[in-house]
């Protein structure tokens, strides 16, 4: 696992490439990380290092992380986040990253809350078809129909789909490509939209998979190389 950020999803815009083309992107500010903790595989079996995000009020802590931050003699942080890596050498307690640590990245995975929709039926939550709308069906045309067993077992089963709340969890979006990130105001643009509403919270990482395509900057200069090389020929 590598070494990730946190930041607050503002919305929506486009961005016009070089082409002429119109990307839809999702702007989003980052906070910048503080290192609280270096975990070595001496004192745990594992090296890591713990991060501290976004500030928060004294007033707002327990007892026990007041007693923590004065140990650490840092600001409070809200959140706080471990991360495994393989060599802990370049981080010292006390450091500060931002945006920087994503300079040499085209692809992130992106994880946040979707949006909350209440309490949903069987047929908006699972899609299901519901009964039929005809021939003796009365007031259960939307219903999800029979969700029990036999006498034996004589239950329903744990994770039947059926009606209930809808939305409000966390999700992944793999391979979201960098459009443009603006290191001065710590905003990344990213491409396509990712769950949640505006004020979310997100968490970025670097792309677990491994990703063979190309940008649409790549595919754009791969374009006029393809047309000049025919024009060559020509």
């Amino acid at each position: 696992m590598s070494i990730g950020l946190l930041g607050t999803k503002i919305g929506m815009t486009r961005e016009f490439m070089k082409s002429g083309q119109s990307v839809p992107v999702t702007v989003i500010k980052i906070e910048k990380g503080r290192v609280l903790d270096v975990i070595t595989k001496d004192k745990r079996g594992y090296n890591a290092v713990k991060v501290g995000f976004c500030k928060i009020k004294n007033s707002k802590l327990t007892k026990q992380m007041k007693g923590y931050f004065t140990k650490k003699k840092t600001e409070p942080k809200k959140i706080l986040k471990e991360f495994r890596i393989e060599k802990n050498d370049q981080f010292k307690e006390g450091n500060e990253f931002g945006l920087e640590i994503f300079n040499d990245k085209k692809f992130l995975d992106v994880r946040s809350k979707t949006i909350g929709k209440g309490f949903a039926g069987g047929m908006k939550r699972w899609n299901f078809s519901g009964l039929r709308a005809s021939h003796g069906v009365s007031v259960s045309h939307r219903a999800h129909g029979s969700t029990g067993q036999n006498q034996d077992p004589g239950k329903v089963f744990k994770g039947k789909k059926m009606a209930g709340h809808m939305g409000d969890k966390m999700r992944t979006m793999l391979n979201l490509e960098i459009i443009k990130s603006d290191v001065e105001n710590n905003l990344i643009y990213l491409r396509g939209s990712i769950p949640g509403s505006k004020n979310t919270t997100v968490f970025l990482r670097e792309s677990v998979k491994n990703i063979t395509r190309k940008t649409v900057t790549e595919k754009h200069e791969a374009r006029i190389k393809k047309a000049e090389s025919k024009k060559g020929k020509k």
